[in-house]
């Protein structure tokens, strides 16, 4: 049964006419517009070549790919469909699943409308409002309805992975204009959803520098009477200049911790 609006069977009557196509087959390029957000599509509709895709501002697709009058004619339709969208709803909202408290039209938040798309993996289920920039996830276990915000993604198919530990979103992902992202790479909307845990930022990684050494003190005693030798005193400032080096020191202090070492000798 067809769940189309009053709008939407005559926008459809009025394209069916004007394209010279059935009604049956503009009614599914719809859905096929729809369900890519407005800014794609994916079809299989034997009056248009078979298979094809569509997409906003790029290639037109059609099973016989050197027809460029079809793939004119498909981009035409396809793009009258999603400005035809853009300004009424086409099709009739799901009906409601019980819940009530603002959600009379299903179990998302009454004032998103009417979805693009819906779905649903194990016992939870996911509705794509691309005009609202809104994704709504229900988990299925008694938790709140959390809202996503999509930004400038057009999401044009859902599928499951297998999740990572603390995914709350089951591993399910979406395909968009800029290619493959887990749900729980978007941001929730303000105030919707659980609260992420922020995670800390980058700390620098310290720079290394050596520790102070000791001053070796030069041996005493030998032919000199107590004086140090040349060798340990050439060998200490030697020391003396690394940490200098390193930062350690500063020129000032290895100068003067030079000058009496070198008094020594």
């Amino acid at each position: 049964m067809s769940n189309l609006t009053a709008a939407g069977r005559a926008a459809i009557g009025d394209l069916s006419r004007r394209y010279g196509l059935s009604e049956a087959a503009v009614e599914h390029m719809a859905h096929a517009v729809a369900n890519g957000g407005g800014s794609m599509a994916q079809f299989n509709v034997p009056e248009l070549g078979g298979s094809g895709q569509w997409m906003a501002g790029g290639m037109t697709m059609v099973g016989d790919m050197f027809n460029h009058g079809l793939q004119a004619t498909v981009s035409n339709l396809c793009g009258e469909l999603s400005s035809a969208m853009a300004g009424a709803a086409f099709f009739e909202r799901p009906q409601a699943s019980g819940m009530g408290g603002g959600f009379s039209g299903g179990w998302w938040p009454d004032w998103l409308g009417q979805p693009a798309s819906t779905g649903g993996q194990n016992q939870a289920r996911y509705a794509y409002f691309p005009h609202a920039r809104r994704l709504a996830f229900d988990f299925g276990d008694g938790r709140p309805v959390a809202l996503l915000d999509t930004g400038e993604h057009h999401i044009g198919g859902f599928s499951q992975q297998q999740s990572g530990p603390g995914d709350p979103f089951l591993g399910v992902s979406v395909s968009s204009q800029f290619g493959q992202f887990a749900l729980s790479s978007f941001p929730f909307a303000d105030g919707t959803g659980p609260m992420r845990q922020a995670q800390p930022a980058p700390q620098p990684e310290p720079q290394w520098a050596p520790e102070p050494q000791p001053f070796a003190q030069p041996a005493q005693g030998g032919a000199e009477g107590g004086r140090a030798s040349a060798d340990d005193i050439l060998e200490t400032i030697g020391r003396l200049a690394k940490l200098r080096d390193a930062g350690a020191l500063s020129d000032e202090e290895f100068a003067a911790k030079k000058a009496e070492l070198l008094a020594r000798i």
